[in-house]
């Protein structure tokens, strides 16, 4: 797998979001401006709650099929790789990594069943849609921590995904998770998300790397990111921080991630968290307009010499 100089842009848009000229100009912005050579569109579905067993794919919350083609082919025009990661989120506002069900099947209680043939509907859908597309990479959901000991359903939708779909087929855990997907063998990349703490970055890539040469797979961080907020860098996946705005301390944290990076070529890059569009990139974690991103422009220059 070649190294990822990548970025999640404009993830979980809603529909009608991508479509139209000014996200087009916004995608050749992120390009000409960070030297990005892979881009990630993550298409969302919403279920209601962590505990809600019905997903759904094709409502406004989920960007229509046409715009998702229309702007992958623009991306490809524009020389860059592009990978999927189709990703589910809760629209109560809980992280996806906290849904769940009984591990045993209760009458009257939502069950693991009919919400994994949502979860693999969901993906073959984007599967069938991305080998008519030929995307290079397909990243089956993002931080699905309380999902992954359900190795049983885990196998049956990726062999489903795989039923429709020919490319590579990635999984992205969470930080600290890397240790704990009893299915590794099912895919072809390893991924997860590197929100480690900035003086933490390198010990934590250590503790990874035995499991990738066990594994004997290609691993990236599919996201990795940090707030233009006064203490982000030492909790970089804490979206809830509240403090100071900060440039220099989201500078600070990239600096740190690119150095870890740039003594481990083992690790075959990271997407950055990430491209929004619009008045959004007053969000803390976008980079567009923050010292940061010369910072991420001149480390993938380095790279790509």
């Amino acid at each position: 797998m070649q190294t990822v100089h990548g970025i999640n842009f404009a993830p979980f848009s809603p529909r009608g979001a991508l479509a139209g000229d000014a996200v087009r100009d916004e995608l050749r912005r992120m390009h000409r401006l960070t030297g990005a050579d892979t881009v990630i569109f993550c298409p969302g579905a919403v279920q209601a709650t962590p505990f809600t067993e019905t997903i759904d794919f094709t409502g406004a919350h989920t960007t229509a099929d046409e715009e998702l083609l229309a702007i992958t082919r623009a991306a490809k025009d524009l020389g860059l790789r592009v990978f999927w990661k189709p990703t589910v989120n809760c629209l109560d506002g809980t992280w996806r990594a906290h849904i769940s069900f009984f591990d045993h099947d209760v009458p009257c209680e939502p069950k693991w069943g009919p919400w994994f043939d949502g979860y693999t509907a969901f993906q073959t859908h984007f599967a069938a849609l991305a080998q008519q597309a030929g995307i290079e990479l397909l990243i089956l959901g993002c931080e699905m921590t309380k999902t992954e000991h359900r190795e049983e359903e885990w196998r049956a939708c990726i062999s489903s995904v795989r039923s429709v779909y020919d490319g590579a087929v990635a999984y992205n855990c969470d930080k600290y998770g890397e240790a704990f997907v009893p299915w590794w063998d099912a895919v072809d990349v390893m991924a997860s998300s590197g929100y480690y703490p900035v003086d933490a970055i390198g010990e934590n890539l250590d503790r990874i790397r035995p499991l990738v040469e066990k594994a004997a797979k290609p691993f990236f961080f599919a996201e990795a990111g940090c707030m233009r907020v006064r203490g982000s860098a030492q909790v970089p996946n804490d979206w809830t921080l509240q403090g100071e705005p900060d440039d220099e301390e989201q500078n600070r944290w990239y600096q740190a991630l690119f150095a870890a990076m740039e003594t481990r070529p083992w690790l075959r890059g990271a997407a950055l968290w990430d491209w929004p569009l619009d008045a959004a990139h007053d969000n803390p974690y976008a980079f567009s307009r923050a010292p940061a991103l010369q910072t991420i422009r001149s480390a993938w220059n380095r790279e790509q010499k």
